[in-house]
């Protein structure tokens, strides 16, 4: 493969073998309709299924699929930043597994990023996006307490940190992801901070949203831990 990588697209995966290979196949078709090149790096967080034996079967078929095994489960943010530092390319897109924002939604991503932008982030909650299947509607009411909490804490516009679909130029995810410490779902708001702590410009982005019934996040469980996780973030961007 060629060492020039335009772009890595990077998969955190937890238990995903029902869900992995269509999106596999569908980040694959829409690679081929690029001249670019690229790497798919799926993240294994120390999955119990066979979502490790299907990514090996999928990298004979296809030479731009890696696989990166955490030791453990460590937690999405762990799996996304190990993802990131790993990757060549010249950009860095982190995407949901099951694709509730579809690949096809990067194109909108990357019109945005370059010169005085170095991230871009797709967005469900600001004009022009598109949420097709929505959320159970107390997943949505905690969703909008979490960003607002977010807005008042870190005085910020930004409408929707929360959405799985971000890209980053190599300099950011090089210079902010070392940087990060957070390992389970409150990780998008630290690096989203650092990068702005850095002076790295973040723009967001409206994006198509289509809600997956099986999404693997416990509205009460991880919700509390990712509260205590934006206070932790707060206290240490002070210091």
């Amino acid at each position: 493969m060629n060492k020039d990588i335009y772009m890595s697209i990077i998969l955190p995966a937890y238990n995903e073998e029902n869900r992995l290979g269509p999106t596999l196949t569908r980040i694959g078709e829409y690679l081929d309709t690029k001249e670019w090149t690229a790497e798919i790096i799926v993240v294994d967080d120390g999955s119990k299924d066979g979502t490790v034996d299907l990514v090996e079967e999928w990298m004979k078929k296809d030479e731009r699929i890696k696989l990166v095994r955490n030791p453990e489960n460590k937690g999405k943010g762990f799996s996304v930043r190990n993802g990131m530092l790993r990757a060549k390319g010249r950009y860095r897109l982190f995407s949901d597994s099951d694709l509730s924002t579809p690949i096809e939604e990067l194109d909108k991503l990357l019109s945005y990023i370059g010169g005085r932008i170095d991230v871009t982030i797709g967005s469900r909650s600001i004009a022009g996006s598109d949420v097709q299947v929505s959320q159970a509607l107390y997943r949505m009411l905690m969703g909008r307490i979490f960003n607002l909490i977010v807005r008042i804490l870190f005085q910020t516009k930004m409408r929707d940190t929360q959405c799985g679909f971000k890209l980053f130029t190599r300099k950011a995810a090089e210079d902010v992801f070392p940087k990060a410490v957070v390992n389970r779902f409150g990780f998008d708001v630290e690096v989203l901070f650092l990068a702005e702590k850095l002076g790295y410009k973040v723009q967001e982005v409206p994006v198509v949203w289509i809600n997956s019934e099986e999404s693997k996040v416990s509205a009460v469980r991880d919700s509390i831990g990712m509260f205590i996780d934006l206070f932790r973030i707060r206290l240490r961007l002070r210091k």
